[in-house]
């Protein structure tokens, strides 16, 4: 989706996308990763998601990346957590402790801008994106990572004629497509879930960075 959507969506308040709470398979399936307390985690389109906290208090040092500065300005409010900020060409990089928050263009980061990742959090990107974005988003992702980098991702699954996205139903023979080429798949199956009152399942895969 264009920038203009989203930022729209944030300045009318309309995010019903928001998880008011921690992601309960982010913390059942973290774990399985076994990434080492200071793991380096990039969390991309990460809105002002409580799931970046938690991976803050795993010890892990975190760099989020946003579109839209209000949610990353709510983010801080709500966790009353100061934040010093510093400037790049394209983004504004909010600093506390051991997060990073970038506010900008995910497409617009380098791999020469930030040190290589140890992992990747992702529950609403991928399918926040329209099929033509997929392939530059993983990309994307892809070059930011070490090798044998380990991917926590969380995508939808739902009848395409009961809704139509954002959030975008992904299926598993999508999601090979996607990052057969650059990584290990491993699909740990379906759980019931609900998208704006429609049933669906969340899919959960680990992934491993070629």
């Amino acid at each position: 989706m264009k920038a203009d959507f989203w930022n729209d969506r944030w300045q009318r308040n309309q995010i019903g996308f928001h998880n008011s709470e921690i992601h309960p398979l982010l913390t059942r399936y973290w774990p399985m990763l076994e990434l080492t307390n200071d793991a380096r985690v990039l969390v991309p389109l990460a809105g002002k998601s409580l799931d970046v906290r938690w991976l803050i208090a795993q010890g892990h040092d975190v760099t989020a990346v946003e579109l839209n500065k209000l949610a990353v300005e709510a983010f801080f409010r709500e966790q009353q957590w100061s934040a010093t900020q510093t400037h790049r060409p394209q983004h504004i990089v909010f600093h506390h402790e051991a997060l990073e928050f970038w506010v900008g263009d995910f497409f617009a980061i380098r791999k020469e801008d930030l040190s290589a990742f140890d992992g990747v959090y992702d529950c609403a990107a991928l399918i926040a994106l329209p099929a033509e974005m997929r392939s530059g988003y993983v990309d994307a992702v892809s070059a930011l990572l070490k090798p044998g980098a380990k991917y926590l991702l969380v995508s939808l699954e739902y009848p395409d004629e009961n809704m139509s996205g954002p959030p975008f139903a992904i299926d598993s023979s999508k999601i090979t497509r996607l990052f057969h080429t650059s990584f290990s798949i491993h699909c740990h199956g379906k759980h019931p879930s609900e998208v704006k009152g429609q049933p669906c399942f969340e899919i959960v895969y680990t992934l491993q960075r070629l």
